[in-house]
């Protein structure tokens, strides 16, 4: 634990995996509010997922105005959130609450995403894990790229030699924006287009090891 001295996450494909409970949200709404507008389904979300959320409305909700795209991911953000609240199954990745409580033991934790304001206060509350994270920031706060809140988060607390755990091509390019070393989540959604990364892990229990 002495070479990084933060640990930084992503939260869809590393944490957990919400795509099929999303999706199913996200069609409802879409069909009470632009019907107009094709269903998407969690492979489809997948692909989207590391994305900020207007880029996703651009890819997904394309047959609307840039009005109504806005109006209706922020619908879908909303469902979306009722749904993930509501639900009893356990979605996280094998060994990754456990991890983080051994890990927080010896790292500091943050959280990083390119998700809506309120999205990850709801994956630490779901999870249990509110006390362990130190710091976070995300796309709906500031607006900002995921590199630039990486940095944010960096700067404003005093870290020398951080670390980020995701599992995109996305998260890979904040990455080195950000001057900050990847390891790939490789059980996640996506994959890097180079092998130039930090580490590679199959599981998050791996981190422990690595670190």
């Amino acid at each position: 634990m002495n070479k990084f001295d933060g640990l930084i996450l992503d939260v869809d494909g590393t944490i957990w995996n919400t795509t099929g409970i999303v999706a199913e949200a996200w069609n409802k709404t879409i069909d009470d509010s632009f019907p107009q507008v094709p269903h998407v389904t969690a492979d489809i979300l997948k692909g989207q997922f590391g994305k900020t959320m207007d880029v996703i409305a651009d890819n997904l909700f394309g047959v609307l105005s840039e009005a109504d795209k806005k109006e209706l991911m922020k619908k879908c953000c909303v469902g979306e959130q009722k749904a993930l609240l509501e639900n009893t199954v356990d979605i996280t990745y094998e060994g990754v609450l456990q991890t983080l409580n051994r890990l927080y033991e010896k790292i500091p934790l943050f959280i990083v995403s390119n998700c809506q304001s309120g999205y990850i206060e709801l994956v630490m509350k779901k999870n249990g894990i509110t006390n362990l994270i130190k710091d976070i920031e995300c796309f709906g706060n500031t607006g900002k790229s995921k590199a630039e809140n990486i940095k944010l988060v960096v700067s404003r607390n005093g870290l020398k030699n951080p670390v980020y755990v995701g599992d995109t091509q996305g998260d890979y390019d904040a990455c080195k924006q950000a001057g900050v070393p990847f390891i790939w989540a490789a059980y996640g959604f996506g994959r890097p287009e180079t092998d130039d990364y930090f580490k590679k892990i199959e599981s998050f229990s791996e981190l422990e090891s690595i670190l």
